[in-house]
């Protein structure tokens, strides 16, 4: 049985980035994914301008333009009365776009396969246990060692969950998204849209399609569904893919020869264009960290770096996170922001320009 240097369990954004830097380091990464790539998954669809340096140390920023996407260029919040403000976001080759998560999450593994990595979709972690290595067992019979674990598996993470680390969810909403023909002068935007119900955010992420994405409560959810179908015109069948929890307490970044990154580490918002950062730069970080481990560094040195460097990354900015969430459970707060800055502007200047600033 071959012994892999990390094995990554999940083949996301954060998975994916990870086993890119591991194989430049000159590791032996291995990924494991339970799904068929490409495939979708439930998120805004949005890059924001932090994005761009990770993806150019992956050679992929060029790459991941020439994929069917929107560039964004203004975000438009609207209250619950209809009235609403629109901040332009910035120009530039490095601004904000959206892209389907099929495409740009494939387009990602694809590059840690290029780079060394060895990949293996549709193959479903069922057991971990660990004595030197790392031991770990498939649903399909296939047995797999490791030096280090890497959990990439999102909110809900199997490998969080197998280590008795997984933080009891907050159940108090639910998220429902779907790809929906683009309406017509819709143009390159974003909608953040306050109903009594909840939440909707609007994206265009190619020349045809929308972005819809419905944030509620369990009793809500069904009626900012029905108002989705009569807002986009959706016949009562409209197929929608759906997330919960979409809180979760943190799980710690870093044990003995075991790391989480990405929503397996922290759960964030997956509509505010954040989340994508944190997972390519997550993984990054915790590969250059394996690497000076499995070179012979002293462990608890490397550990204290990668958590002041991981914290480094969050610092100043989950504020906002708490205040969408806070805006979706009460809608009526929402709608105040957006009145105050019809009076005041720079009110959700400075709230996006905190979300699309460059890092």
């Amino acid at each position: 049985m071959q012994l892999f240097d990390v094995a990554i369990i999940g083949g996301g954004p954060a998975g994916s980035s990870c086993a890119a830097f591991c194989a430049t380091a000159g590791l032996q990464p291995l990924v494991l994914d339970r799904e068929k790539f490409p495939r979708e998954k439930v998120c805004g669809d949005c890059l924001n301008p932090s994005c761009w340096p990770v993806l150019e140390r992956l050679e992929l920023a060029d790459r991941v333009r020439d994929l069917p996407h929107s560039k964004l260029c203004s975000v438009e919040f609207i209250s619950i009365n209809g009235r609403g403000v629109t901040v332009d976001l910035p120009s530039g080759a490095d601004g904000e776009i959206s892209v389907k998560r099929s495409l740009f999450d494939d387009l990602l593994l694809r590059r840690a396969g290029e780079l060394g990595a060895n990949i293996r979709e549709q193959t479903t972690v069922t057991g971990l246990s660990r004595n030197d290595h790392w031991n770990i067992e498939t649903s399909s019979g296939d047995f797999f060692q490791a030096r280090i674990l890497i959990g990439a598996d999102g909110r809900n993470s199997t490998v969080a969950h197998l280590c008795n680390l997984l933080p009891r969810p907050a159940r108090e909403r639910v998220a429902l998204q779907a790809h929906i023909p683009l309406p017509r002068d819709f143009g390159n935007r974003i909608v953040l849209q306050f109903l009594h119900e909840g939440y909707s955010g609007q994206a265009s992420v190619n020349e045809t399609q929308l972005n819809l994405c419905l944030v509620g409560t369990p009793p809500t959810i069904s009626k900012l569904r029905r108002w989705a179908e009569h807002q986009f015109q959706l016949s009562a069948d409209q197929g929608w893919r759906t997330i919960t929890p979409l809180t979760r307490s943190p799980v710690p970044s870093a044990h003995e020869n075991l790391f989480f990154v990405g929503d397996a580490a922290r759960v964030v918002e997956p509509f505010t264009g954040e989340g994508i950062y944190y997972a390519l730069q997550s993984g990054e970080l915790a590969a250059n960290a394996i690497a000076k481990i499995l070179r012979g560094d002293d462990r608890n040195s490397v550990l204290r770096e990668f958590g002041r460097a991981y914290a480094q990354m969050y610092r100043g900015r989950l504020w906002i996170n708490r205040l969408a969430r806070a805006a979706v459970l009460r809608p009526q707060l929402g709608s105040l922001f957006v009145h105050a800055a019809r009076i005041r502007p720079e009110i959700m200047k400075f709230l996006t320009g905190k979300i699309v600033e460059k890092l």
